[in-house]
């Protein structure tokens, strides 16, 4: 296990530094006078505009953590800051805004917080690094994203192998089971491997060093091209109730987020803080007071209906939210648009198995409702069609309604749940165990 390790003083930012966090904070008060949001982007963006070396700076004399990977990261850094909360004040984003403007708008916003676990867009992460000498990577899952945007995966691979090849005294805590994210860290010379599983693994039948076929036995792979790049053995794993560490360390770990994928999450996230200096125990249970992450998973009351919610973006993240549905709930709403944030090319929606729901009442749903339908036919699910997610909701007989979304879908649907007057009923790791 990791020792404490003392926190530096850090030192007074310079005036062009002071110049930026004043116009910042000028910028967030015209933008929440204006009922603009909370302006926390545009202050970072005005922020970096006078000072472009600005989170350098901030990021001087503090203990970084950067979270990354293609699903799971919002989740696991809420997982992450919690864990690393008896070493002192953590900053983190609260909206998992994972870019520059947001990362800067984070560290201006907790200027005093010694301790750092910061959300990181995948293709951002060499950067961030560049400019926070993080202690510590940590690398969930990496699979196909939004093609238009992301560009193909072995891209990210490779720049996350760089970002970590100029920062080798940092810890890279890594997903053992991810082919792509153990090349990643492969090299480094201080990883932590963890066992978090890979329910998604069309992404990775091919090496990404040699391009020869990985093959698998169980939990076990290798590649045909150089069995010496094959599954590490991990430090950290976990099972259905209980988490597992280096030197002998179990701790029974209950969770208020649901999913197999959320309690591999969690496993890297006590991982990452440990190896910050928290003591494992604490970090455990800390990870199990995480519910609700900026909507997802969380659980509303509106009228008749108790409504779940949650979210999925890509292939391999849409695999690991259908497995948490609960096919005993009364309805279904699964609501798709199609646009920019989410990625305009839906054709990922024939990647994703929805053949399970024949039991349930599905309602396809959002601007590309018809889309969804029609993969939903070749499915060989039933299923109805109301374009709007509200709509759909209010059409559901009386009962528990599970909703899957992607990202605009399931933004715009949150507000109008707000509106409407749903009231937050808490989640209990009774509600999740599915």
């Amino acid at each position: 296990m990791s020792e404490a390790r003392r926190i530096p003083d850090r030192p007074r930012p310079p005036v062009r530094t002071r110049v930026a966090l004043t116009a910042a904070a000028a910028a967030r008060w015209a933008s929440r006078a204006a009922g603009r949001g909370k302006g926390s982007m545009i202050g970072g963006l005005v922020a970096e505009k006078i000072d472009p070396r600005i989170m350098l700076r901030l990021a001087a004399g503090r203990e970084i953590a950067l979270i990354t990977g293609t699903n799971g990261k919002s989740t696991t850094t809420r997982m992450t800051a919690a864990a690393l909360a008896g070493l002192g004040e953590v900053a983190t984003q609260a909206d998992g805004a994972n870019m520059d403007a947001g990362i800067i708008a984070t560290l201006s916003l907790q200027p005093d917080a010694p301790v750092a676990a910061l959300e990181v867009d995948e293709l951002h992460v060499a950067h961030v690094a560049d400019n926070t000498s993080p202690r510590v990577f940590t690398l969930l899952n990496l699979s196909r994203d939004q093609l238009d945007r992301v560009g193909e995966i072995n891209i990210i691979e490779q720049s996350l192998r760089g970002g970590i090849a100029r920062h080798p005294d940092a810890v890279v805590v890594a997903n053992c089971d991810d082919v792509l994210v153990t090349s990643a860290a492969f090299d480094a010379p201080n990883v932590v491997w963890v066992a978090a599983g890979a329910g998604w693994v069309g992404d990775s039948v091919s090496c990404p060093r040699s391009g020869e076929p990985i093959v698998r036995h169980g939990e076990d792979w290798y590649s045909t091209g150089d069995e010496r790049f094959r599954r590490p053995a991990p430090q950290w794993w976990f099972d259905d109730d209980k988490i597992y560490g280096p030197d002998g360390f179990v701790a029974p770990m209950a969770l208020r987020v649901p999913g197999r994928a959320n309690r591999g999450n969690a496993t890297q996230a006590v991982a990452t803080a440990v190896a910050m200096g928290a003591d494992p125990a604490d970090a455990v249970a800390a990870v199990g007071t995480v519910g609700e992450v900026a909507g997802r998973y969380g659980t509303v009351q509106l009228g008749d209906h108790r409504i779940r919610t949650l979210l999925a973006k890509n292939p391999a993240g849409w695999q690991e939210a259908l497995a948490m549905i609960d096919t005993d709930a009364d309805s279904l709403v699964i609501a798709v648009n199609g646009q920019v944030p989410d990625g305009e090319d839906l054709s990922w929606l024939w990647d994703v198995r929805f053949e399970e729901f024949e039991q349930v009442e599905v309602v396809a749903s959002g601007e590309r409702a018809a889309d969804l339908s029609v993969r939903l036919l070749y499915a060989g699910a039933e299923h109805t069609v109301t374009d709007d997610p509200f709509a759909a909701i209010a059409a559901c007989p009386p009962g528990r309604v599970e909703v899957l979304a992607n990202y605009t879908a399931f933004r715009d649907l949150g507000v109008a749940l707000e509106r409407a007057g749903a009231r937050p009923v808490e989640n209990t790791v009774e509600d999740n165990a599915r």
